[in-house]
């Protein structure tokens, strides 16, 4: 079967390799598409390379079909669709024991610190499969795991209908919140530099301001009547995109941060302080956000192929991250891996 490794130094390889046949416990998936996220992008400019054990194919965005069963495994049946919750835990550390598996101390994230999906056979174990309605197409359900992690943020952020929430950063995952968010009945606007996201977004009814060209200040205060929003999810993982999401905050309102950021950033506390703010972190997302996912892919709450800008066969992996990494008119990437060849 082909897959797509990462190599290294920043380089995407497409080559051979064996299919590994499920053992006990296990499930082969014939992958049909597999998303690029922005910690594929990391793990493409080396930021992992102490996780990733190269070469290895990476990617955890994913949906297909059982292709075979190892022993011991119920409830799964070949043929049917389904995606992968990429995440295994230890059980036994403070964060499991207290019912935080999601962010064990120990946690395996399948795709980064195993081989991932962008291959076009995966064996994976059984838990972390998850069957997907076959009304639900495969390309649409690519994006069951980015919508996942939109579920968790406005989770964590106790978003109640008729707030008003800012997403600083229109990326997939900044669109995908600001749908999840606006789904929940709160008033929603989006801050993004790049003209192409802002379009997305307004093309999906969201309204977005641009944070260089808008007097973001004047605008967020004329549309919270001078309150502020009640939450803000900073996405884009800049240090800009930080202050000014602390900035904007209501009294007493609530920042959860979205977007990795690697580097140590400059916070200032005493608006904390003095405004009674509240910081939450949300990483990756729980079985229920998962369900909760798919429920709004099939029913079109998420307008995935809004979202969906490029599709490159598996052949063309590399230049599908090149695509991603080099910006422009460009939202989610996937890649094909039914399709070889270009």
């Amino acid at each position: 079967m082909r897959s797509a490794l990462y190599a290294g130094n920043s380089t995407i390889v497409v080559e051979d390799r064996p299919a590994i046949p499920p053992g006990t416990g296990q499930v082969q998936i014939d992958v049909a598409y597999t998303g690029i996220c922005g910690t594929d992008l990391h793990i493409l400019h080396g930021a992992m390379d102490h996780r990733v054990q190269l070469p290895q194919p990476i990617g955890h965005e994913m949906s297909g079909r059982v292709a075979a069963l190892g022993p011991g495994v119920d409830g799964l049946r070949v043929g049917m669709p389904v995606t992968v919750m990429p995440l295994r835990w230890c059980g036994s550390c403070p964060a499991c024991l207290a019912g935080h598996q999601h962010i064990c101390h120990r946690l395996e994230f399948v795709g980064i610190d195993s081989p991932g999906a962008m291959q076009q056979q995966w064996t994976v174990p059984a838990e972390l499969v998850i069957p997907l309605p076959e009304d639900l197409s495969l390309l649409h359900a690519a994006l069951v795991e980015p919508t996942a992690v939109a579920v968790h943020d406005v989770r964590r952020a106790d978003l109640r209908r008729g707030e008003q929430a800012l997403v600083v950063g229109g990326g997939p995952v900044g669109i995908l919140i600001a749908r999840v968010a606006d789904a929940a009945g709160a008033e929603v606007v989006v801050l993004e530099v790049d003209p192409h996201r802002r379009a997305v977004a307004e093309k999906l009814g969201i309204r977005a301001l641009d944070p260089a060209l808008d007097d973001v200040a004047a605008e967020v205060d004329a549309w919270t009547a001078g309150a502020g929003p009640a939450v803000a999810f900073e996405v884009s993982g800049s240090a800009a995109g930080l202050t000014t999401a602390v900035d904007l905050l209501a009294t007493r309102g609530r920042l959860v941060v979205v977007g990795i950021h690697n580097q140590p950033r400059e916070l200032d506390v005493f608006r904390f302080f003095w405004r009674e703010l509240s910081l939450l972190g949300a990483r990756v997302y729980e079985r229920a956000d998962y369900e909760t996912a798919i429920d709004l892919l099939t029913d079109g709450t998420i307008p995935a192929r809004t979202l969906i800008t490029h599709v490159e066969p598996l052949a063309n992996a590399a230049a599908a991250f090149a695509a991603l990494d080099g910006g422009g008119s460009v939202m989610k990437v996937l890649i094909d891996c039914r399709e070889v060849t270009a």
